[in-house]
Protein backbone atom coordinates (compact mmCIF):
# COMPACT_ATOMS: atom_id res chain seq x y z
CA UNK A 1 0.00 0.00 0.00
CA UNK A 2 1.36 3.41 -0.94
CA UNK A 3 0.40 6.49 1.05
CA UNK A 4 0.64 10.04 -0.26
CA UNK A 5 0.70 13.17 1.84
CA UNK A 6 -1.62 15.52 -0.03
CA UNK A 7 -3.34 17.88 2.44
CA UNK A 8 -2.26 19.44 5.72
CA UNK A 9 -4.98 21.21 7.73
CA UNK A 10 -3.57 24.48 9.04
CA UNK A 11 -4.94 26.20 12.17
CA UNK A 12 -5.77 29.85 11.50
CA UNK A 13 -7.98 32.40 13.22
CA UNK A 14 -9.41 34.06 10.10
CA UNK A 15 -9.94 31.94 7.00
CA UNK A 16 -10.30 34.86 4.58
CA UNK A 17 -7.19 36.63 5.90
CA UNK A 18 -5.18 33.39 5.71
CA UNK A 19 -6.46 32.62 2.19
CA UNK A 20 -5.49 36.09 1.02
CA UNK A 21 -2.06 35.82 2.66
CA UNK A 22 -1.20 32.44 1.14
CA UNK A 23 -2.60 33.41 -2.26
CA UNK A 24 -1.26 36.97 -2.54
CA UNK A 25 1.92 36.96 -0.45
CA UNK A 26 3.18 33.38 -0.78
CA UNK A 27 1.78 32.64 -4.25
CA UNK A 28 -0.24 29.51 -3.51
CA UNK A 29 -3.06 28.58 -5.92
CA UNK A 30 -6.59 28.50 -4.49
CA UNK A 31 -7.94 25.08 -5.46
CA UNK A 32 -11.16 25.14 -3.45
CA UNK A 33 -13.03 27.87 -1.59
CA UNK A 34 -16.52 26.64 -0.91
CA UNK A 35 -18.94 25.20 1.57
CA UNK A 36 -18.41 21.48 0.92
CA UNK A 37 -21.21 20.39 3.24
CA UNK A 38 -23.65 22.62 5.12
CA UNK A 39 -21.70 24.61 7.70
CA UNK A 40 -18.25 23.41 6.53
CA UNK A 41 -16.28 25.82 4.37
CA UNK A 42 -12.96 24.56 3.08
CA UNK A 43 -10.25 26.65 1.47
CA UNK A 44 -7.53 24.48 -0.05
CA UNK A 45 -4.38 26.08 -1.44
CA UNK A 46 -1.42 24.48 -3.22
CA UNK A 47 2.10 25.83 -3.69
CA UNK A 48 3.12 25.99 -7.37
CA UNK A 49 4.60 22.64 -8.40
CA UNK A 50 3.57 20.84 -5.20
CA UNK A 51 1.60 17.66 -4.73
CA UNK A 52 0.64 18.68 -1.19
CA UNK A 53 -1.84 21.39 -0.22
CA UNK A 54 -2.88 23.21 2.91
CA UNK A 55 -6.53 23.32 4.01
CA UNK A 56 -8.17 26.07 6.01
CA UNK A 57 -11.54 25.65 7.66
CA UNK A 58 -13.04 25.63 11.12
CA UNK A 59 -15.04 22.45 10.60
CA UNK A 60 -11.93 20.47 9.68
CA UNK A 61 -11.05 20.05 13.35
CA UNK A 62 -14.45 18.70 14.29
CA UNK A 63 -14.13 15.92 11.70
CA UNK A 64 -11.24 14.16 13.43
CA UNK A 65 -10.59 13.07 17.01
CA UNK A 66 -8.19 14.93 19.23
CA UNK A 67 -7.68 18.46 20.38
CA UNK A 68 -8.02 21.44 18.09
CA UNK A 69 -4.61 23.06 17.50
CA UNK A 70 -4.38 26.76 18.27
CA UNK A 71 -3.95 29.18 15.37
CA UNK A 72 -0.25 29.82 14.92
CA UNK A 73 0.81 26.64 16.70
CA UNK A 74 2.29 24.89 13.63
CA UNK A 75 6.02 25.35 13.22
CA UNK A 76 8.48 23.80 10.79
CA UNK A 77 6.28 23.65 7.71
CA UNK A 78 8.68 23.50 4.80
CA UNK A 79 8.71 24.41 1.13
CA UNK A 80 11.56 23.44 -1.21
CA UNK A 81 12.94 25.45 -4.14
CA UNK A 82 15.82 25.07 -6.59
CA UNK A 83 16.97 28.72 -6.23
CA UNK A 84 16.53 30.39 -2.87
CA UNK A 85 17.67 33.79 -4.13
CA UNK A 86 14.99 33.81 -6.84
CA UNK A 87 12.39 32.51 -4.37
CA UNK A 88 13.25 35.22 -1.84
CA UNK A 89 13.10 37.94 -4.51
CA UNK A 90 9.64 36.73 -5.60
CA UNK A 91 8.33 36.59 -2.04
CA UNK A 92 9.70 40.04 -1.19
CA UNK A 93 8.16 41.43 -4.38
CA UNK A 94 4.81 40.01 -3.24
CA UNK A 95 5.22 41.92 0.04
CA UNK A 96 6.11 38.98 2.30
CA UNK A 97 8.31 39.63 5.33
CA UNK A 98 10.90 36.90 4.86
CA UNK A 99 14.35 36.39 6.38
CA UNK A 100 17.60 36.52 4.53
CA UNK A 101 18.84 33.08 3.44
CA UNK A 102 20.71 31.23 6.18
CA UNK A 103 23.33 28.67 5.13
CA UNK A 104 23.66 26.03 7.84
CA UNK A 105 26.27 23.94 5.96
CA UNK A 106 27.92 24.05 2.53
CA UNK A 107 26.11 21.08 0.94
CA UNK A 108 22.98 21.30 -1.19
CA UNK A 109 19.86 21.36 0.97
CA UNK A 110 21.41 23.27 3.86
CA UNK A 111 20.25 26.82 3.02
CA UNK A 112 16.94 28.13 4.36
CA UNK A 113 14.87 31.27 4.72
CA UNK A 114 11.95 31.75 7.10
CA UNK A 115 8.58 33.47 7.39
CA UNK A 116 5.39 33.36 9.45
CA UNK A 117 1.76 33.66 8.45
CA UNK A 118 -0.50 36.26 10.13
CA UNK A 119 -1.31 33.82 12.97
CA UNK A 120 2.34 32.89 13.58
CA UNK A 121 2.48 29.48 11.86
CA UNK A 122 6.16 29.12 10.98
CA UNK A 123 7.47 28.20 7.55
CA UNK A 124 10.90 27.58 6.10
CA UNK A 125 11.96 27.54 2.48
CA UNK A 126 14.79 25.13 1.75
CA UNK A 127 17.06 25.50 -1.24
CA UNK A 128 17.59 22.13 -2.88
CA UNK A 129 19.45 23.02 -6.10
CA UNK A 130 19.27 19.42 -7.31
CA UNK A 131 15.54 19.92 -7.96
CA UNK A 132 16.34 22.17 -10.94
CA UNK A 133 17.68 19.13 -12.83
CA UNK A 134 15.69 16.46 -10.98
CA UNK A 135 12.15 17.65 -10.19
CA UNK A 136 10.59 15.58 -7.43
CA UNK A 137 7.62 14.52 -9.58
CA UNK A 138 10.04 13.07 -12.16
CA UNK A 139 12.12 11.26 -9.54
CA UNK A 140 9.00 9.73 -8.02
CA UNK A 141 7.61 8.70 -11.43
CA UNK A 142 10.90 7.03 -12.29
CA UNK A 143 10.92 5.21 -8.95
CA UNK A 144 7.35 4.04 -9.47
CA UNK A 145 8.14 2.81 -12.99
CA UNK A 146 11.10 0.84 -11.66
CA UNK A 147 8.88 -1.02 -9.19
CA UNK A 148 6.55 -2.41 -11.82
Amino acid sequence: MEYTLEVIPLPVSDIDRARDFYRDKVGFHVDIDQEVVPGLRIVQLTPPGSGCSIALGDGIWEMSPGTRPAPGSYQGLQLCVADIGAARAELVERGLDVSEPVRHAPQDGATFLYFRDPDGNGWSVQEYRRRAAEPLHRVLAEQAAGRE
